[in-house]
Formats: structure tokens, C-alpha cells, sequence
């Protein structure tokens, strides 16, 4: 994924399993593309965490999937995006707020400035 914005915000949660397959169809088909339309959002990636091993040192290390599972990484063009109107309005829009949002956890959010 090639960085053109100057910050990246990430969205991390876990869901309930019994709701995954109606948390992937809701951020695909309405939650992406109803944020992907808000003024300064340039792209959004979702992410799904595996597990996974490495080597260092000569030794194999496993790691387990991320917690929380789920990341969507969007590509913005300044904080103040996730402060307005349009930003606030679009993460309630659809089934998202009322279907999906309830049966999530592990939340967090994060801001990076690219340099």
C-alpha cells in the first residue's frame, strides 16, 4: 500500500462471531464507501489479523493474530476530517450504528502522521 496522505487513522475492533459475516457485508457494501465520500478521506484498507511466524536470530518465533482482529487504515488529509459534519454523519449512516456497531469490541483508534 503505497502512502500518499499525510495522516493515517486506523479503526481496530473485534466483533462477535455470530455477527462477522453482517460486519464484513455492512463495512464493505455501506460503511467504506459512505466514509470513502467524506471531503479529505483519500482511501480506506481493511485488515484482517493472522497468524504468522518469523525468524530472528536463527530462531522461529509464532505470533498469534492481532487483537483486536479487524483494522480498517484510512488514508486522510488532516485530523480535523474525523471532526466534521460530513465524517460524523457518515459513520451512522446505514445498518452500521444500529446492527453492526453494537456487536463490536476491543475498540481502539489511532492517528499517524506519515514522515
Amino acid at each position: 500500500m503505497a502512502i500518499s496522505s499525510k495522516y493515517i487513522f486506523v479503526a481496530a475492533m473485534d466483533v462477535d462471531p455470530a455477527f462477522e459475516e453482517l460486519f464484513n457485508e455492512v463495512y464493505d457494501n455501506e460503511h467504506v464507501p459512505y466514509l470513502m465520500a467524506v471531503p479529505g478521506v483519500q482511501s480506506v484498507t481493511r485488515l484482517k489479523g493472522e497468524a504468522f511466524a518469523l525468524s530472528i536470530g536463527g530462531e522461529e518465533l509464532p505470533k498469534p493474530a492481532a487483537s483486536p482482529l479487524y483494522s480498517a487504515v484510512y488514508e486522510i488529509d488532516s485530523p480535523e476530517v474525523l471532526k466534521s459534519q460530513a465524517w460524523a454523519d457518515a459513520i451512522e449512516r446505514g445498518r452500521w450504528s444500529k446492527e453492526v456497531r453494537p456487536h463490536t469490541s476491543n475498540k481502539y483508534h489511532t492517528m499517524y502522521r506519515v514522515i
